[in-house]
């Protein structure tokens, strides 16, 4: 896994929750591995969020230890829209919106191929063009960096989110 990437697995509500956790019972600093016992999470569904947040510069990680940065402490303290815009001027820097925001409008499956072709295969492989539309929806659209076109064939109860993958994602400068 890279760590200049959203992984897959990592959820904006669960960088909310690593960033009150560490704040509210460890003062801002911690072992890396009293955190993950804290939030009751398993380390590899723990570790994608914490790099995700170390990528953004939410937190620092190092020698086993995590600290909430400056930045981390003021997406705590924000409103709603200052969160969304901390979030989206962070999400600039990482993957796989670095590259979304270098190709300005792209299908899912554009966006999939580029991360392939630049090195980044957390996204290849089956349910990767799924898990990419998950991540910038939940990331890029929430933030306000992107924003979803096209068409929306429904749910379904079953299999979840179904898409026809005609969507285009565009950059936006809100």
């Amino acid at each position: 896994m890279s760590e200049r990437i959203i992984h897959p697995m990592a959820r904006v509500a669960d960088l909310l929750g690593l960033l009150l956790t560490l704040h509210n019972s460890f003062g801002g600093v911690s072992d890396i591995y009293k955190v993950e016992e804290e939030l009751e999470v398993d380390l590899d569904d723990f570790m994608p969020i914490v790099y995700a947040a170390a990528a953004m510069g939410f937190v620092t990680v190092g020698n086993g230890v995590i600290s909430i940065t400056d930045k981390g402490l003021e997406f705590l303290k924000g409103n709603i829209e200052k969160r969304k815009e901390l979030l989206r001027e962070s999400l600039t820097g990482v993957e796989p919106f670095k590259t979304a925001v270098e190709l300005k409008s792209f299908t899912v499956k554009q966006l999939q191929d580029e991360l392939e072709r630049k090195g980044f295969p957390d996204y290849s492989g089956p349910g990767g063009e799924y898990d990419l539309e998950i991540i910038l929806t939940e990331w890029g659209v929430y933030s306000k960096l992107l924003r979803k076109e096209g068409t929306f064939t429904g749910w379904s109860k079953l299999k979840g989110f179904v898409s026809d993958r005609n969507f285009t994602y565009d950059f936006s400068y809100y």
